[in-house]
């Protein structure tokens, strides 16, 4: 039986095209050695469509067996990276075929790396189909939410041997150079099987990879050679460019450079992007402006629920010298009748989230205006999801949320499920835990329905939860979608 696995495990990685036939004993060898089996006898059988979730799962149930391995969701992560890495190329051999192909096109490079990443499991895509995708139409166009299941829940006895982990400060981040071919441990991924892409911008060394948790089609990090903090500023918007015309089928962007606006690691200086149209960007500007010494620059306030400002232009570097200029603004600009401060108590609280990308021979960059300030009443941020809308997503709304695709808490499909039940069966939603904090906008949205059936349930709560998304990002929008709002939105852009 275990002969059987590891001839699946094999023909897999040859069917892929990462394992060459010429190194099949080699990388049988080696799963031997990390199975601690001394003697292998060639299986008769004939294997081919090799499904990789079953067979991994096959050889993690025979570690469990012969205790190689604790019987949870970290361990098994951790041991099955190991034992695909041993049919894995050097990393050189990936960036030399990297290279090869992109002389051929950047496209068919990325395509290439991007099914690399797939099939040697370091993005498990049998985990990411089970993510729940829709689209909700709305007055910004047509949005995207998802329902992220494809990070497993952490076995209880698991988070408790994580924590007594020695921190580590290698890899300093998930984000440094050093995780290519990490063994990884109980609180820090394994990362055998990734692969980098070393790239140039703004002549500094920097990385290409994809991201683990794919959110839409070849999500990519950009990620600086140097674990340094997130920073907007000039060398920003350069940077975005250069990697445009790296790869210029691709959009890229930051997150803010500031807590509750920014990401989840604001301590490592890095981009996202990818081959995908978010909603943002098919959104037109509402309202043209000329700014003084920029003529030459398509400007404007765009169509979305949060305060974006787009500029367009053939000459990129126009572009650049037009979103400092931008930025310098607005990291200075106080509004006190819209309740914007650009700092208190000399904390800094405006910031810019920039999106860049190419049409045509058109660059266009989009600055999403950002405040992070906090009062008493809202605790987490004036600029943030409100309190009303944390039960639906409680989170900060980073660079893809800002695009227009919601990344929802597994949570909701639970609690989503349970609570279309209640509706049909006209239960008492406040008398269940799971449901209780959704009672109040359930009560409100089913007074506008007359027929509400098994048929329809699940498509009416989704497209509410698009519309709650929308009230979401208008509430991190800086200028309000109102007649003040849009009069002080106005008001900024004459300061430019």
């Amino acid at each position: 039986m275990i002969n059987s696995s590891i001839k699946k495990l094999i023909t897999y990685g040859i069917e892929k095209g990462f394992l060459d036939k010429r190194d099949e004993i080699y990388a049988i060898n080696r799963i031997l050695e990390i199975l601690g089996i001394t003697e292998y006898a060639e299986p008769q059988e004939k294997f081919e469509n090799i499904s990789l979730e079953e067979t991994l799962n096959e050889l993690l149930d025979y570690a469990v067996q012969k205790n190689l391995v604790d019987n949870n969701i970290i361990s098994r992560d951790l041991f099955d990276t190991k034992l695909i890495s041993a049919l894995l190329p050097m990393p050189h051999e990936v960036i030399d075929c990297f290279k090869k192909l992109y002389k051929v096109s950047p496209k068919k490079a990325t395509s290439w790396f991007y099914k690399f990443s797939k099939d040697t499991n370091y993005i498990r895509s049998y985990r990411i189909e089970k993510d729940i995708h829709w689209t909700t139409s709305t007055r910004y166009g047509r949005l995207d939410l998802t329902i992220n299941l494809s990070k497993p829940e952490k076995d209880p006895k698991a988070i408790a041997a994580a924590k007594n982990e020695p921190a580590g400060n290698y890899p300093e981040c998930m984000l440094c150079k050093e995780n290519e071919g990490y063994a990884g441990r109980l609180n820090h991924p394994a990362r055998q099987n990734l692969r980098i892409i070393p790239i140039t911008i703004n002549k500094e060394d920097w990385f290409f990879q994809y991201s683990p948790y794919v959110y839409y089609n070849e999500h990519c990090i950009a990620f600086n050679s140097k674990h340094i903090p997130m920073v907007i500023n000039r060398e920003t918007f350069i940077k975005l460019f250069e990697f445009i015309n790296i790869f210029p089928h691709y959009f890229i962007g930051s997150n803010a450079d500031l807590p509750i606006v920014g990401g989840s690691i604001l301590a490592h200086d890095h981009f996202q992007g990818g081959n995908y149209e978010f909603a943002m960007a098919r959104a037109d500007i509402e309202k043209h402006f000329t700014i003084k010494n920029y003529e030459d620059i398509q400007a404007g306030i765009l169509n979305w629920p949060m305060s974006v400002i787009r500029i367009r232009n053939r000459d990129y570097s126009k572009l650049i010298e037009l979103a400092e200029h931008i930025l310098k603004k607005w990291k200075s600009y106080t509004d006190e009748s819209v309740f914007i401060y650009s700092s208190t108590n000399g904390e800094q609280h405006n910031t810019i989230t920039p999106i860049a990308r190419k049409r045509g021979d058109i660059y266009e960059l989009d600055l999403v205006l950002r405040n992070n300030i906090r009062t008493e009443e809202h605790p987490l941020g004036v600029f943030h999801p409100h309190e009303e809308f944390h039960h639906i997503k409680k989170e900060n709304i980073g660079l893809i949320e800002v695009m227009g695709l919601a990344v929802l808490p597994a949570r909701l499909k639970t609690e989503l499920e349970m609570l279309a039940r209640k509706i049909l069966n006209g239960e008492d939603l406040r008398d269940n835990e799971l449901t209780k904090k959704h009672a109040d906008w359930a009560e409100k949205f089913l007074t506008e329905y007359d027929d509400i059936s098994e048929e329809n349930i699940n498509e009416i709560i989704r497209y509410e939860v698009g519309h709650v998304f929308v009230k979401i990002l208008e509430c991190a929008g800086v200028f309000k979608r109102d007649n003040v709002g849009a009069s002080a939105f106005e008001k900024f852009m004459k300061t430019l």
